[in-house]
């Protein structure tokens, strides 16, 4: 990731679940969770838009809004929100120009087989869109709620 901490984070509108659009400058003023996963209803994706989903209260309470973003269709994230009852939105980046400005589209491996895909990742904005803090290749157990940690402590 070419992207630091303190860096401004790039702007987006993308389309979203539930027919939204998502604008990355109409949440300005709130602080961000945006966090980049790889595909819809598999087992690490899931579990990581549960942990956000169960915890959105709080991080509601602590002024900040998440967000997922990832490369599948807006009709794919509105069938894993209704699966799963998540109550936040999910941005689609098709044309993975958002990704590759993050610097989460990358050349991956499995079983030596090399192919891109996004690299889980999150970002905690400040109010006025800055990068706060950044988390590379995320394991997802606790990442939520160390994430929410962060959200509280900004200021």
């Amino acid at each position: 990731m070419s992207l630091t901490v303190g860096d401004p984070a790039p702007d987006f509108t993308l389309p979203g679940s539930s027919g939204q659009s998502i604008a990355l400058a109409a949440m300005r003023g709130h602080k961000i969770v945006l966090y980049f996963y790889p595909k819809d209803d598999t087992s690490g994706c899931t579990l990581e838009a549960q942990g956000f989903n169960a915890l959105l209260a709080d991080f509601e309470a602590a002024d900040a809004r998440v967000v997922g973003l990832s490369p599948d269709p807006v009709k794919s994230h509105d069938t894993f929100c209704g699966k799963y009852g998540l109550r936040f939105p999910l941005a689609s980046d098709e044309s993975k120009e958002t990704l590759r400005a993050y610097g989460v589209w990358v050349e991956k491996s499995m079983y030596g087989r090399k192919y891109m895909g996004v690299e889980r990742t999150t970002l905690l904005l400040d109010r006025e869109g800055r990068i706060a803090r950044i988390w590379p290749k995320v394991k997802v157990p606790g990442h939520a709620e160390e994430v929410l940690g962060a959200a509280r402590d900004l200021a």
